[in-house]
């Protein structure tokens, strides 16, 4: 895109970060090595962060949230959910009217009609479909989003320019943007991205309330450490997207297990014939899905 192409979608091209953890700050390199921005400037609660992200060149400058946005043309909120109604209220205050904001939020019901209620129609909701278990700053990747889809769900009352903005920003770091109600995403996701999350936690707790790690070691192998992976992800993280994703949660659970219990019923009784012809359908449909998927982690 040209430098003229970039003024006419988001002016002088600069950016605020709220949260320089992987995400925001993967975000930040992805757009830095894009030469999409001039200037980004870091806003989060841990000043180590902001010093980590400094260091190793993801932000120019820290501020607090008012001082950054003041001058700021795209502002990523990219904190947990918890976080995001009392940012939206604070942005709604303080956000100057050519500002466009956008988050990366796992659940988008909630973040859309918190930003409705408070007005903020240049508030774009997303949620990039990648990430991993490790956090912070020094973690970030500038290919993080490199080939990863990234849902936008805008409502009827956000503004279409704010929206090509947030398109325009994300495909400058690599990712493919598609969109979707916030309804549809929420109920989606919890089944792709939520349910395996929880998966893993509650498998890695059985095996901690079954025997001690050294026992277990010698018997694990690559599965085991392959669906124990998404266990190490933040668990605050994790109890904000349960929380405002409890509506589809919830049933994804309950489905879930019900086919455990199915799977239990034909193992007790022998029917392992049966089990033969679940095993196939799922081995059939992941190797559909892997052909048309890109893959992310929340």
């Amino acid at each position: 895109m040209s430098p003229a192409a970039h003024e006419a979608v988001i002016g002088a091209r600069r950016l605020a970060i709220v949260g320089v953890g992987l995400m925001g700050g993967s975000l930040a390199a992805a757009l830095r090595g894009a030469r999409f921005v001039d200037r980004i400037v870091g806003v989060d609660e841990d000043p180590r962060s902001l010093g980590t992200a400094r260091a190793h060149g993801l932000i120019d400058d820290m501020q607090d949230l008012e001082a950054a946005v003041a001058e700021a043309d795209l502002v990523v909120l990219a904190t947990p959910l918890g976080a995001l109604p009392g940012l939206l209220a604070r942005l709604s205050r303080c956000l100057p009217a050519r500002a466009v904001v956008t988050d990366m939020g796992s659940a988008k019901q909630p973040v859309a009609e918190a930003a409705r209620a408070l007005g903020l129609t240049r508030f774009v909701p997303g949620h990039p479909m990648a990430g991993g278990e490790c956090s912070g700053p020094a973690a970030a990747r500038a290919d993080l989003f490199a080939g990863r889809s990234v849902i936008l769900t805008p409502t009827e009352t956000t503004d279409d320019e704010a929206v090509r903005a947030v398109q325009t920003m994300w495909t400058a770091a690599g990712a493919r943007v598609v969109m979707a109600d916030a309804a549809t995403h929420d109920r989606l996701v919890a089944y792709t991205s939520h349910l395996p999350h929880l998966l893993a936690f509650a498998c890695a707790e059985l095996l901690a309330e079954y025997a001690p790690a050294e026992a277990l070691a010698p018997f694990t192998g690559a599965g085991l450490k392959d669906f124990l992976r998404i266990a190490g992800s933040d668990p605050v993280m994790w109890r904000d997207i349960c929380a405002a994703n409890a509506a589809s949660l919830a049933p994804a659970l309950a489905a879930y297990a019900e086919r455990l219990a199915g799977y239990s019923e034909r193992v007790a009784c022998g029917d392992f014939e049966g089990l033969l012809g679940h095993f196939a359908k799922a081995r059939a449909f992941r190797a559909d899905l892997m052909r048309r998927s890109t893959h992310g982690e929340h």
